[in-house]
């Protein structure tokens, strides 16, 4: 098992930035991709960020890249998004996820934090 808690989340305005930290507890050693997903209201789960968990390889969608940076502490099993000049479209509830496969399903899902971006 492994165990996801978010936090950073909050109010801020168009612009500004906010980091996304994303404890791991648990199957650490098991990790093989963490990423980060968001959710806006009405609106389906999207891919926003994903690393590697041993490794150097990260990926972000084409919304994101440039403004966001996704990283990780393995010494304090953590995951961060940095998230620099956001936007109102940015505003949504964002997850963090662990998946213990090469492939893309995420097997572990953190509770959320919200993110709101004022204009």
């Amino acid at each position: 098992q492994v165990q996801l808690v978010e936090s950073g989340g909050g109010l801020v305005q168009a612009g500004g930035s906010l980091r996304l930290s994303c404890a791991v507890s648990g199957r650490t050693s098991s990790i093989n991709i963490m990423a980060w997903f968001r959710q806006a209201p009405g609106k389906e789960r999207e891919f926003v960020a994903s690393i590697l968990w041993s490794g150097r390889g990260t990926y972000y969608t084409n919304s994101v890249e440039g403004r966001f940076t996704i990283s990780r502490d393995n010494a304090k099993n953590t995951m961060y998004l940095q998230m620099n000049s956001l936007k109102p479209e940015d505003t949504a509830v964002y997850s963090c996820a662990a998946s213990l496969r090469s492939g893309g399903t995420m097997d572990y899902w953190g509770q959320g934090t919200q993110v709101t971006v004022s204009s």
